[in-house]
């Protein structure tokens, strides 16, 4: 029962990249214009019309854009994955929990080719290779845990209140700009900084960015609480999903 789960699980994974790669006439090439095109658009804001960027500014930005567009894709799209496919739910017995299953995978491997033409960049840009890579599966986990997570819980209401989702938009938007994803942390007042800081995105990204760009190990006090919470997160919207999985092919009707 477990491999033949496990076989589901990749088999559309795979078909959902290959679909997805087949609806647009870009490809893959989409997969990284559109990080590009956003990377373009506020470095055009903070760096060349408000010269709040500082130096570096461009590589700084780009891991911001490149982890936070990775966490991003894994809720909303893990997020919506029940609601796009109550039909189907009805139709077919199928674990509900394989929908946002596949939905965070597939937007996982999109990531891992994003991130090594990002590490292509950051070398050429004078960034290269250091020994605290070692460190990046493991923030890399966590942040997986994260984006899990927090896609598993809305996935398991959306289908109850499909309006949320408008409202999840905005709320990942209001977040991305109170993370330090386009901005430094060090431009925040002292007495905001420290609740910015309680902020698990930031964390994450401080993280990644001090491997990437500085050769600095994380801080696995930091990282360590952000585990826990991601668990926490996880196993919550897990056993919502489980507790409402009876009521979606009603929903379907």
């Amino acid at each position: 029962m477990h491999q033949h789960l496990i076989e589901l699980i990749r088999f559309s994974t795979y078909a959902e990249l290959r679909a997805e790669r087949e609806r647009s006439y870009l490809g893959l090439i989409w997969w990284v214009a559109e990080p590009a095109m956003m990377m373009g658009a506020f470095w055009l804001v903070f760096d060349l019309i408000l010269k709040t960027g500082g130096p570096d500014y461009v590589p700084f930005l780009l891991v911001g854009l490149t982890l936070w567009q990775w966490m991003k894709s894994c809720i909303t799209h893990g997020g919506y994955s029940i609601w796009g496919n109550l039909g189907l739910i009805r139709q077919v017995r199928i674990p509900v929990l394989v929908f946002p299953l596949v939905q965070i995978f597939a937007d996982t491997i999109k990531f891992l080719y994003i991130f090594a033409l990002l590490l292509v960049i950051l070398w050429l840009a004078g960034f290269p290779p250091n020994i605290t890579y070692l460190a990046l599966p493991v923030v890399f986990v966590v942040t997986l845990l994260f984006s899990a997570g927090g896609g598993f819980l809305m996935s398991a209401v959306i289908p109850l209140i499909p309006d949320l989702r408008f409202v999840i938009e905005q709320i990942l938007t209001m977040v991305m700009f109170l993370s330090g994803v386009v901005f430094a942390l060090d431009a925040v007042p002292p007495p905001l900084r420290d609740w910015f800081a309680l902020n698990p995105v930031v964390t994450l990204l401080d993280a990644t960015r001090g491997i990437l760009m500085h050769g600095q190990w994380p801080d696995w006090i930091a990282l360590l609480k952000v585990t826990l919470v991601s668990l926490v997160v996880l196993v919550i919207g897990i056993g919502v999903v489980l507790r409402l999985a009876p009521r979606y092919p009603k929903l379907a009707a």
